[in-house]
């Protein structure tokens, strides 16, 4: 079984998370979860840990399980991580080094390949700054699926929708199943 690490971040899009973890675990993976505080704003962790079955991450500082500190001994498990939804802010802070919650953490300490399904506004995807972000993360071997074209919770059509969780799940397992360095 495959340990996979969702982290889900605080867009609009988190409760598609809920149907993402499900599929993957209906595919036979084992999902953990990682949440910050703002995609715990959308979308409940409750909810995607009885749909995960594993406790969900929200606080490296609510950790509990032994000496040995719970985020770093998940980052030695994943075999992916996959961040979806990935916020405009999440992207610059995986982009510049910053562990200044969860996900970020497990994100500098994870050896394995990540991906990641943005999901913003068009107008910050293609702001400079995320561009520029997006670039140096794939330029570390980051991979990427989407965003996609649509209409957009703040009302506008275009750029930014999370990819469709079908096909997120079906990169996910393509990367799995890609020899790995």
């Amino acid at each position: 079984m495959e340990a996979i690490i969702v982290g889900v971040t605080g867009s609009i899009a988190a409760y598609k998370s809920a149907d993402l973890v499900s599929k993957l675990v209906k595919r036979g993976h084992e999902v953990f979860v990682v949440m910050t505080r703002e995609a715990q704003r959308f979308i409940g962790a409750l909810t995607l840990q009885t749909l995960s079955r594993n406790p969900v991450l929200t606080s490296v500082f609510e950790e509990k399980e032994s000496w040995r500190p719970g985020h770093i001994a998940l980052a030695d498990r994943a075999k992916l991580l996959l961040i979806a939804p990935a916020t405009a802010n999440s992207i610059a802070e995986l982009a510049h080094g910053f562990a200044g919650n969860a996900l970020c953490e497990i994100a500098l300490a994870v050896q394995a390949p990540v991906l990641i399904a943005p999901a913003m506004n068009g107008k910050m995807w293609l702001h400079p700054a995320t561009v520029e972000n997006v670039a140096k993360l794939r330029a570390r071997g980051v991979h990427f699926i989407g965003p996609e074209e649509g209409m957009l919770a703040c009302g506008y059509e275009g750029l930014g929708r999370l990819w469709n969780v079908e096909e997120i799940v079906a990169k996910a397992e393509e990367i799995l199943a890609a020899p790995q360095p």
